[in-house]
Parts: structure tokens; C-alpha cells; sequence
């Protein structure tokens, strides 16, 4: 064991070599994974993610923590599809779990499919661990998803968050859970720190008291007004690996949108402009779905940034990386 309990490299077994292509979108890091990690077994996503965790947790944090990584980089690994009309099935992880679903990520894979020569403009559909979404690739280049179906679980749910006072807000699904509330606090980047510091006190004392009939929350939203003229209202996320997204958030936009259906202030079909904390921008709007549901839908642009090969040298003590403090 190296200082600390890290696990020495030679307790798990990895690859020599993993070949990656990454992108952001609107900011936000996403790390492809194209070849040399195992395919995890299982019937479902679910089942596979759920693989992925038992035999393979090494290689997540290999591949997205520090030497080769950093903590704002989301990797998507991809499989073989469950659905024959699917083109791939799709597993979304960070810095330190994997994720239902993530709509940043998405449009990330989408432009690497494009970049790879596997898809065209046009409509396709992925299966993830949270259900099978649809993307289309538009001819200006940007991207438009369409989501899980998203819901609004509970509004007005407080909560008395030591050295903050009494919180406020909304809990919303979209692909992954959501605290959605605001603060009297600048969404400036000049207050990352300050802002992550409120935002982990929050999901902490969430983790403690267990608030919304125990809903899953491991993402924190804070929205406030926007400073583009083409947003409607800005936002600051701290993701469950415990950094922020670069990004507006996509299963945030989704989960947003939810809630402000549920308290009849955004109608299906209306656009939601979401501008992120470093000033990119997501348009999203809601559909009804053949049952009711709320489907949202999202428009965002990403860009190829590198093509790298990850290298394992069984004799590096940091092979399996550096979990994040």
C-alpha cells in the first residue's frame, strides 16, 4: 500500500495502454474511452455499470484522476448497445462515481462519434444506466439531445445548513438527482471557491438528515439571474465527485426545467436559456411524452480538444492514479 491506503498497482490489473479522445462541451471536459479498457458483462446498463463498480473501479479513476486526469473530466465508456436501434450503449463516471446519465457527456460522445467517422447529421439513440436517450447531430454542428424523462420530486424542501442558516429549494430528477435552490451569493467564477465550500456544506448536511423522503441527491444547483442577455437565468454546479460543472449541466437543465413545470412557469415547448458559471449556455425546452412525461430536451456545442494514449507502467506506484482529497 503507498501512504495513505492507496492500493499498490500491482493489486489490480490494468492494461498497458488506453486510447482516449476528449472533448468539452460548453466547457465541461468529457474523456472517450475508444480502446483497451475490458467490456464490462451484464444484460442491462444497468447491470454493466453496476460490473464496472464491482471489477473495474480501478480503471475509472485511472483514466479520469490525477496523473492522466483531472477532477473535472467526465469518461464515457462504450459498449455494445441493448437496444438493437440504439448505435451504442454508454456508461457516464467522474472523479468518484459513475452516473445515471449525463447530457454535457452525450453531446461530447456525439461530436467523438462524429470525429471517428461512426455517425453522421442526423438522429441516433444510446442506451444508458438510466434509459435510452436520443441526440441529433444539427448542421451548424451544435447538438441536441433528448433526455430521460425528467420529474420534479418535492418543492420547497428547507434545510439548516451549519455556518449558512436555513436553505430553500426544489428536488428534481433528470438523469440524476438534484437540490436546486439560491443564495444570496455571487455566481462569479472570482467565487468558485466560496461557492463549492456553500454547496458541499448543503449536500452534506442532505447526506445527514436524509431530507425528501431520502431521495438520492448527489448534485447541488444554484440558480440566480442570469449575465448573458440570451439566458434566462444562471447557475453553479457541484457535481457528485464534489467539483463543479463548467458546463450549464444537462440532467441540471433537465431537473430545472422539472421543477419550474411543476410550479406552472414553464410551459412544454417554451425555451429555457441556461447560462452556466463560466458564461456558456444550454437552450432546453419540455415535450410530453406518450404518457404524460416530461421529456426535456437540450442544445449545446462541444469540441474535439486531443487524442491521447494512456500508458500503465506496472512499476508506477501512481498507475491506478490519485484519488481526489
Amino acid at each position: 500500500m503507498l501512504d495513505g491506503g492507496a492500493p499498490t498497482a500491482s493489486a489490480f490489473a490494468c492494461p498497458t495502454a488506453i486510447r482516449v479522445i476528449d472533448s468539452h462541451t460548453e466547457g465541461e471536459p468529457t474523456r472517450v474511452i475508444v480502446d483497451g479498457w475490458p467490456q464490462p458483462s451484464g444484460a442491462t446498463m444497468q447491470e454493466r455499470c453496476d460490473d464496472l463498480r464491482r471489477n473495474y473501479d480501478h480503471l475509472r479513476r485511472a483514466v479520469v484522476c490525477e496523473p492522466r486526469g483531472h477532477s473535472a473530466i467526465v469518461g464515457a465508456l462504450i459498449t455494445p448497445p441493448v437496444n438493437p436501434d440504439s448505435l451504442a450503449g454508454i456508461v457516464f463516471f467522474n472523479n468518484g462515481t459513475y452516473l445515471g446519465m449525463c447530457g454535457h457527456g452525450l453531446i461530447g460522445v456525439v461530436r467523438t462519434m462524429k470525429h471517428l467517422g461512426r455517425l453522421s447529421a442526423g438522429s441516433v439513440q444510446f442506451d444508458t444506466p438510466a434509459g435510452t436517450v436520443f441526440a441529433e447531430l444539427n448542421d451548424d454542428g451544435s447538438v441536441t439531445i433528448q433526455n430521460i424523462p425528467a420529474r420534479c420530486h418535492a418543492i420547497d424542501v428547507t434545510v439548516d445548513v451549519p455556518g449558512i442558516g436555513r436553505v430553500e429549494g426544489d428536488v428534481a430528477y433528470g438523469g440524476n438527482w438534484f437540490y436546486i435552490t439560491h443564495l444570496a451569493m455571487p455566481l462569479e467564477m472570482s467565487n468558485v471557491a466560496e461557492l463549492t465550500r456553500a454547496t458541499q456544506a448543503i449536500q452534506d448536511t442532505i447526506d445527514e438528515q436524509r431530507v425528501a423522503d431520502g431521495a438520492p441527491i448527489d448534485h447541488i444547483e444554484v440558480s440566480g439571474p442570469p449575465t448573458r442577455a440570451d439566458a434566462d437565468a444562471k447557475n453553479f454546479v457541484l457535481c457528485s465527485g464534489g467539483e463543479y460543472d463548467r458546463s450549464p449541466c444537462g440532467t441540471g437543465t433537465s431537473a430545472v426545467m422539472a421543477a419550474r413545470h411543476a410550479r406552472g412557469l414553464l410551459p412544454f415547448g417554451q425555451e429555457w436559456r441556461q447560462e452556466s458559471i463560466t458564461g456558456s449556455r444550454f437552450v432546453g425546452w419540455l415535450t410530453s411524452g406518450a404518457n404524460g412525461e416530461l421529456v426535456p430536451h437540450i442544445r449545446g456545442s462541444a469540441f474535439i480538444t486531443s487524442e491521447a494514449t494512456l500508458r500503465f507502467d506496472r512499476a508506477d506506484p501512481f498507475q491506478l492514479g490519485i484519488d481526489p482529497p
